[in-house]
């Protein structure tokens, strides 16, 4: 499943090729800090394509993730797992013409008490995310 979308200004244009149609919410403290809140990303595969790259930068937020915004208008374009060559786009940014489902929230051991959630999910604390990808090597 493939989807577009751009930055606020227009600056930079994303295509993505999605993995699935399941939106994770991301409750780490950095995601939260970064976002205002939670992350609310689609996992895609390692096919993204970028126009406009001049106006990308990425922030090296771990020895393991960049964190991509557009340096115009700050829009919040990607993150990137740098082990697996694996983008996280927010689910905002895109045009998604299929139905995706709210399936995850990772990080769940993170997530402050003011918000919460009604959709039934899989939920994983920053340790089993953590014991995840390290059995994905």
């Amino acid at each position: 499943m493939k989807a577009n979308g751009k930055c606020l200004c227009g600056s930079v244009e994303l295509e993505v090729e999605m993995g699935n149609a399941e939106v994770t919410a991301c409750h780490c403290s950095m995601c939260r800090k970064w976002s205002g809140g939670p992350m609310m990303a689609l996992e895609t595969s390692d096919i993204l394509i970028i126009s406009g790259e001049s106006s990308v930068s990425r922030y090296h937020s771990s020895e393991w993730a960049d964190r991509g915004f557009c340096v115009n208008c700050g829009t919040h374009l990607f993150y990137h797992l740098k082990p697996n060559n694996q983008y996280h786009v927010p689910v905002g940014l895109l045009s998604v013409e299929e139905e995706i489902d709210f399936s995850h929230q990772i990080f769940i051991d993170e997530k402050p008490n003011y918000y919460s959630f009604s959709n039934e999910t899989k939920n994983m604390t920053g340790a089993e995310v953590f014991a995840h990808f390290e059995g994905e090597e």
